[in-house]
Parts: C-alpha cells; sequence; structure tokens
C-alpha cells in the first residue's frame, strides 16, 4: 500500500461533510422519506425523478439531458424527456407492452437510448441494453435467455440479428427509416411516435418489480442477466449526491456506455433522480473531442474510468492546456485500478484529483468511494458508503483484521443489491454466505483506518514465501513505477514444486520511447526483487501491444491464463464488464 495521503479536496461544500457523522448518524429510511412513496410499496422510479422536475414550474424547463455527436448538440429539458418518455410508452403500449415483458435496446449512445429506458420504466417493461459493438456470441445467448418482445435497434445494427432469431421476435423496432427491409417484422419508429399523446401516468409497481437487467459476464460460466428494481431509487440518489458530489446547477458526465451499468445508472436514473443535467456524447473517444466536450457544456463533475485518462494522459501532457477545463470540479473513476501515475497526472493536469471507487454490476450502486471531503491514499478504492457495511473475510466466512487479504463481502441487503439472476435462482443465492453477507468473488485488504485496497479476483491470488498469499495488483504496481513499464498484468502459471511459491509471469506493455529487450527483461525481474519482495519472483517476462480488458478498462487476467494454457480467450474486443 502506498503511504501517500492527499488531502481532502472539497471540505466546506461538499454534500457528505462529515463521512463518520453520517455512518453514525445514517438510516436508508431517511432517504425513503424524500419520496412520495414513503411509507407503503407501490412505486415507479419515472415518479420521482423526471416527472416531478417536469412538473415543478422552476425546473420543469432546465437542462436534462445534453446529446452531442458529430458537431450536432441537442438538449432536451424535464418537460420535454417527459413527453418523449410518454409518447414512447404510449408507442409501446399500443403494441401490446405490458409490465414485465422484455425490450432489447441494441443501440450506441443516443436520445432513444434514454428514451426508450424512461418509457420501459413507466410501464413497467424490463429494460435490457446490449452494446451496439456486441459479438455474434454475446448477442445471440442475450437474446435467447431474455426472449423479448421485441429489439429496438438502428438500420445499420439490424443486420447482426440472425433471421431464425429476428423471425420469432414480434417486433424489430428501428430508430431511423430505411430502404426495402430484411425482415417483416420492422418498424420504423421516429415519425409514429411523434403522433403519440404526451401524456402517459407512470405506472405504480411494487418496489420489487423488475426495473432493468444487464446481462455480465463470468469468467468461467456463461453470462448471466443481473435483474434491478425500482427500490434502487434511495441507493442511486444518495450515491450520487455524496460520492459524485450532484447539485442543483451540476453538468454530470458519465462517459459510459449506457448498455455498461454505470451509464444506465448513473448517466440515466441517478442523475434524474438528482433532477441535473447529463450530458451524454456520441462520437468514439479522441483526446480533443473528451476536452473539447468539457469545455464546450461545462462539465463540473466528470465519472469516467482510469483507461480513458491513461488515453488522455498519452496524447501528451500539453494538450490539456489548450482548453478551459475551469468548470470541473470533481473526477470520480470506476471500472479498473487507479494506479498512481494516472492519479498524479490528472490532479496536475486536469487540476482535478480522481476519486476512485467501486462496485459491481451485482450490486447497482456505488459502494466503496472516496469522499470529496475525505483525504485520498492513492490506490485505496476508499471506504464504504453509510448504509453498507463491508468485511474481508476468510475461506470460513469469518471476518478478518486489518491488512488480511481475504473475499470482499458486503451485508446484505441495501437499496441497491440485485433482486435475482433471470432464469438462474439458484446461481443468485451462491452469492450469499452465511445469510448475510453477498460475497463479491474480489480479494481485497482494509487498513487501521478503514481504507479498502482492491487486489484483484479470487482466482487471481498468487503464492511467495511459502503459505504467504498475495494479491496481483501489489506487484503490477511496483512494475508500472518502472520508468520503462506503462501496464502490466501478473498470473500465475502453477505452483513450484516444493517450494509453495507461484510460478509468475507478467505481461507489460511499454511507455513511448522504449524499446523491449532481453536486458530490459533482466532489469525488470530484478526491479520487482528489490522493490518489492525477494520472495517474489517473476519468472517471465512478456512484452504486448496491449493487454486484453473489458470496454471499461478491467484487466482481464483470465484472459492471459487462457492464452497460456492454449485455450481460446475469448473476443477480447467485445468483451464487457
Amino acid at each position: 500500500m502506498i503511504k501517500a495521503r492527499i488531502p481532502a479536496q472539497n471540505v466546506e461544500s461538499a454534500n457528505l461533510k462529515s463521512y463518520d457523522d453520517a455512518c453514525r448518524e445514517f438510516s436508508w429510511a431517511d432517504i425513503e422519506k424524500e419520496f412520495s412513496w414513503y411509507g407503503h410499496d407501490r412505486m415507479n422510479i419515472i415518479t420521482e425523478s423526471i416527472d416531478r422536475w417536469a412538473n415543478d414550474p422552476k425546473r420543469a424547463d432546465y437542462p436534462a439531458m445534453i446529446f452531442q455527436k458529430q458537431g450536432v448538440i441537442e438538449t432536451y429539458t424535464y418537460r420535454m424527456l417527459k413527453e418523449k418518455s410518454c409518447q414512447w410508452a404510449a408507442f409501446l403500449a399500443e403494441h401490446g407492452f405490458v409490465q414485465g415483458d422484455r425490450l432489447i435496446t441494441l443501440l450506441p449512445p443516443s436520445p432513444e437510448t434514454f428514451f426508450a429506458m424512461a418509457a420501459c420504466t413507466r410501464i413497467g417493461v424490463i429494460l435490457c441494453p446490449i452494446f451496439a459493438t456486441a459479438g455474434f456470441y454475446e448477442l445471440e445467448i442475450r437474446l435467447e435467455s431474455t426472449a423479448p418482445r421485441a429489439v429496438l435497434t438502428h438500420p445499420d445494427l439490424v443486420e447482426k440479428l440472425s433471421y431464425d432469431f429476428a423471425s420469432q421476435v414480434e417486433y424489430i423496432f428501428l430508430t431511423q427509416s430505411k430502404g426495402p427491409g430484411l425482415f417483416s417484422n420492422e418498424t420504423p419508429v421516429t415519425q409514429k411516435i411523434d403522433q403519440m399523446p404526451v401524456e402517459f401516468p407512470a405506472a405504480q409497481l411494487p418496489g420489487d418489480a423488475p426495473l432493468y437487467m444487464i446481462f455480465t459476464s463470468g469468467s468461467t460460466r456463461p453470462p448471466k442477466g443481473i435483474i434491478h428494481t425500482h427500490r434502487d431509487m434511495t441507493g442511486m440518489l444518495a450515491t450520487a449526491r455524496w460520492i459524485l458530489d450532484v447539485r442543483p446547477d451540476t453538468v454530470l458526465w458519465t462517459d459510459a456506455d449506457p448498455a455498461w451499468v454505470t451509464g444506465t445508472v448513473y448517466g440515466g436514473f441517478a442523475a434524474w433522480l438528482c433532477g441535473i443535467t447529463s450530458m451524454v456524447q456520441g462520437d468514439p473517444f479522441t483526446a480533443a473531442n473528451w476536452y473539447w466536450t468539457i469545455e464546450r457544456h461545462k462539465v463540473s463533475v466528470w465519472y469516467t474510468t482510469p483507461r480513458i485518462i491513461r488515453d488522455l494522459m498519452n496524447a501528451g501532457d500539453d494538450l490539456p492546456s489548450r482548453y478551459d477545463l475551469s468548470s470541473l470540479k470533481h473526477i470520480a473513476t470506476v471500472g479498473a485500478p487507479l494506479v498512481p501515475d494516472i492519479f498524479y497526472w490528472a490532479g496536475k493536469h486536469l487540476n482535478c484529483y480522481p476519486h476512485d471507487n467501486w462496485w459491481m454490476t451485482e450490486t447497482g450502486i456505488i459502494c466503496i468511494a472516496n469522499y470529496p471531503s475525505m483525504d485520498i491514499k492513492p490506490g485505496a478504492i476508499g471506504k464504504p458508503v453509510p448504509g453498507i457495511q463491508a468485511a474481508i473475510l476468510d475461506e470460513t466466512g469469518e471476518e478478518l483484521p486489518p491488512l488480511s487479504l481475504g473475499e470482499l463481502a458486503l451485508k446484505a441487503p441495501w437499496p441497491g443489491l440485485m433482486h435475482n439472476i433471470w432464469q438462474d435462482s439458484g446461481r443468485f443465492q451462491k452469492y450469499f454466505k452465511n445469510d448475510q453477507w453477498f460475497v463479491t468473488g474480489d480479494i481485497a485488504l482494509y487498513d487501521e483506518e478503514g481504507y479498502f485496497y482492491h487486489q484483484g479476483r479470487n482466482d487471481d491470488l498468487l503464492k511467495a514465501g511459502g503459505e504467504k498469499l498475495i494479491g496481483p495488483f501489489e506487484i503490477e504496481q511496483v512494475l508500472t513505477s518502472h520508468p520503462a513499464v506503462s501496464e502490466a498484468a501478473v498470473i500465475s502459471k502453477g505452483t513450484e514444486p516444493g517450494a509453495g511459491t507461484s510460478y509468475l509471469k507478467a505481461f507489460l506493455t511499454l511507455k513511448k520511447g522504449y524499446i523491449a529487450s532481453n536486458r530490459l527483461n533482466y532489469e525488470i525481474k530484478a526491479y520487482v526483487k528489490t522493490n518489492f519482495s525477494a520472495d517474489v519472483e517473476i519468472r517471465e517476462v512478456l512484452f504486448l501491444d496491449a493487454l486484453p480488458k473489458t470496454r471499461s478498462g478491467k484487466l482481464l487476467r483470465r484472459v492471459l491464463r487462457a492464452w497460456e494454457l492454449g485455450l481460446p480467450g475469448g473476443d477480447v474486443i467485445n468483451m464487457q464488464d
């Protein structure tokens, strides 16, 4: 663990001024009191978000969403967003959609994605977003599993649907008109939706009514459909305030695809609950475009990934100075470890230190975070959200003391925890240990002050010095501190016979100006022994052009292990969290 400490960035005006006081006094019921459904169990997240602000004369014409693509900017107020969602809901209802039906969206970031999200929520239809870049296998398995009533997609993407599936689904809705259709059930929607009424009351549903479902890949098993409910709104509202530190005039840019849970929750629902402006970028990443977006739209809170910040860093130190980034007050990151070089670079060149946080598709909301009013320890994912208890467990489910490596677990329930796994309740139950702990499959530890440090996945653990277990992230941090190393991944190739020590292999990418060589190979191996532990020996080093990662930048060590065994590692380009 790094001993450096960065003083709190915002103590005076932060929404969560004292973490310790909040934990002592906190009750989820205090958040629930803000909702009209408090005291009973019929609710709809749209009632408490888009409709609430659209019906407020002081807020109705405030921008709810700004969409930018290819130089075209579209702005939708809360009044407009309510009308659009009502028209889309009426369109779905006219086509027979009822509560519990599934609608798949196969779209890049677009206004239609969010219109459909709000419309499904208004009716009680389960939204199932899928990345527009999804490969054939991951698309087919999701389509077959969910048995949707319709797929909403773009004409350029419709050919991804197999003829067998497309002939079975009732509707294929297209966001734009096109020439002669591939399938008889294709329906362009834009003009028809514009003719729909602008009022459609939100159905009041049980709190556990499904809201959305996102598939997440298992390391060894088929992808699982994680189901979340309307009751998640309590956790969404609280975490957007405390961790993203949003306030009424915030322009929040969550640069995640809406098919990733981060984009769904914080780019959509949480922003709407807070009544703020959500920025949506429809163009692919370039450093200049990202800087220009912050400048042009005066983004004040940016929720991104370490991978994006690294890409900005690689584009050059002088580039951010060409843009006015003074509106940016807070950066939060998720999806991959926030290594020191990225952290310090952002603090120097973007004038904001990134605040790392941790959560999973299964947890529904941010669960562990660095807060604006709290000191940052580089490398730490922070402290648990007030109202959520975190612990490190051993193999038997017993809690471990500080500085002990074990499995990260959260005490269930909380408003955000997944409700079930689609058509696989047995798999859902395996997440729980001793009837109270939700076990994450992640390896972590925490220090004497309660800061947690993520160390990888369960199957990433390495052995050193007999029975001592270490996480790969510790070694990878040392490797990336070498002047030549840009990124690193470490895996075990088994245990040395009689030694009880893992046979370690490192996969590295190099910084510009450095060339792979035998001398550099030996130098890096020696560097780890000198700067980490004599018990840890890197036996092999392989230099790569790029490491396999998910779209969010999360390292896929399991792919590296598969490659080492001569097994297929999957379509790395199209992998997702």
